[in-house]
């Protein structure tokens, strides 16, 4: 069933409302960091919301490293630190993963029997080969931004400010995209050239507030793909790059160690964040067969301008 968009703009409203009554009492947790490993004191509630708010940015075009970082902010409770949105993110892995699941064994056996029968020209073949093609330029300029600079995470790029710019660019290149894209091939009529182009587009992901959803679906637009077929070929491009970010980050989080996060809250955070993961793909991609990414394209605006205007007033302090 595709919502209409009264139904999406009274889902979005109450879901806002929710969270907003919710925080209230919420408020006066401490907002300071626990020292050590980086990671604030959640309880339940708070885990589950912030889950939701991974859940759905993680696919949907919007970014997710932006909101994990401006609504705890905006709800009074803090940077829930890198470890637990890190932990969290497990979730987004793992349901994107039992979505596609199908898909994924069909590439995988289709492009392994394509080699053993030496046929270079199979269609699975190749789609695996974008697939690895395009995971390539993420890891490569990820791997620079660890090795050289090691403070990347408190960088002036990871600021408010930094993430609402990004976030308005991102929503005036989307918009060019549904203006000038072409729409017309569709998921069986990809090529190794779409998942390296897809892929570079990808890697800007690296930027807080691009979103990796974001600038793979306008790359796709861009280069003449049905709205559905990017978003798919987007989430598939995707799972390579998001579950070595996870683990990377999460070996990272083991060698700290997370005992003061709360072990009832991280595993609530991750089903949270695995069924909104799950209800995300599967409703983007139902969206997307009868609408445009107007919806979002407007939303990006609107919440980078937002940020910029609440701090220029005093409101969020530009961290």
């Amino acid at each position: 069933m595709v919502l209409s968009k009264r139904q999406l703009f009274l889902l979005l409203t109450a879901a806002s409302t929710f969270i907003s009554v919710a925080a209230q009492p919420l408020k006066v947790l401490s907002t300071q960091p626990i020292p050590g490993n980086g990671v604030q004191q959640m309880n339940i509630l708070q885990a589950i919301i912030l889950g939701f708010v991974q859940g759905v940015t993680e696919f949907l075009p919007i970014s997710s490293t932006a909101h994990l970082k401006v609504v705890p902010v905006v709800l009074g409770w803090g940077d829930p630190g890198v470890a637990f949105t890190a932990i969290i993110q497990l979730g987004s892995i793992a349901a994107v993963l039992w979505y596609f699941r199908l898909d994924l064994t069909r590439l995988l056996k289709g492009g392994w029997s394509a080699i053993a029968r030496k046929d270079y020209a199979d269609y699975d073949l190749r789609l695996c080969l974008g697939i690895l093609l395009g995971t390539l330029p993420i890891v490569f300029f990820g791997l620079l931004i660890k090795n050289f600079i090691p403070d990347f995470d408190n960088s002036p790029i990871r600021s408010l400010a930094a993430i609402a710019i990004a976030s308005i660019v991102m929503s005036l290149l989307l918009g060019l995209a549904e203006i000038l894209g072409k729409r017309q091939r569709d998921f069986e009529h990809l090529t190794m050239k779409d998942g390296l182009l897809m892929g570079l587009a990808q890697s800007l992901a690296l930027i807080p507030g691009v979103s990796r959803s974001g600038s793979t679906l306008t790359s796709g637009l861009f280069i003449g793909l049905q709205r559905e077929t990017a978003a798919r070929f987007s989430f598939l491009l995707g799972i390579p790059a998001i579950t070595l970010a996870g683990l990377v980050e999460l070996k990272d989080v083991l060698e700290q160690g997370v005992a003061d996060a709360g072990i009832a809250s991280l595993v609530v955070g991750v089903i949270s964040s695995a069924v909104f993961s799950y209800l995300a793909i599967a409703g983007l991609l139902r969206f997307l067969k009868t609408h445009s990414n107007w919806v979002f394209i407007w939303y990006r605006l609107i919440f980078g301008i937002l940020i910029l205007a609440a701090i220029r007033m005093g409101l969020l302090i530009n961290s």
